[in-house]
Order: C-alpha cells, then sequence, then structure tokens
C-alpha cells in the first residue's frame, strides 16, 4: 500500500532582528537566519519601521506595510 502526503509550506511563527540578519522561526522548530542585505529596504529601514510586520497567510509570508516588502518563508529556505 503505498500514502501520498502532501508537502505543507513551510509557516512561520516568530520573528526578530540581530544588527545584521532576520531571524524566523517555523512551525517545526527550526529557526533560520539570513542576513538583511538581502533585502535592500529592511536593511535600511529603522527599528520601528522593521517591527512593523504581520504574518501574511498563516506564516507562508511576512509583510511590511510601511516598507511595501513582502517576503515568503519559502524563498528564506532556497
Amino acid at each position: 500500500m503505498s500514502i501520498s502526503v502532501k508537502n505543507k509550506p513551510a509557516k512561520a511563527t516568530d520573528l526578530w532582528f540581530s544588527d545584521q540578519k532576520l531571524f524566523v522561526r517555523l512551525v517545526d522548530g527550526r529557526e533560520i537566519g539570513v542576513p538583511l542585505e538581502w533585502f535592500p529596504k529592511l536593511k535600511s529601514a529603522s527599528a520601528e519601521d522593521l517591527n512593523q510586520w504581520r504574518f501574511i497567510g498563516d506564516g507562508i509570508g511576512i509583510h511590511w506595510k510601511s516598507l511595501d516588502e513582502d517576503i515568503s518563508v519559502e524563498g528564506l529556505l532556497r
């Protein structure tokens, strides 16, 4: 017998910053960190703007309205 399991998209549960990196915690417990250099809008943003984010799509993406920036969690994993 064969069982088919569909791949579920990676989802984030938390987000934080250091001076040089964006960190994301995933629902499966993994934590990933990526350089802010990858995202010029985030790198040049104020701390206030950086902290005005929200998850979209139940955690499959992150949105900053004031920066007009969207990042997918799957994109961070690639």
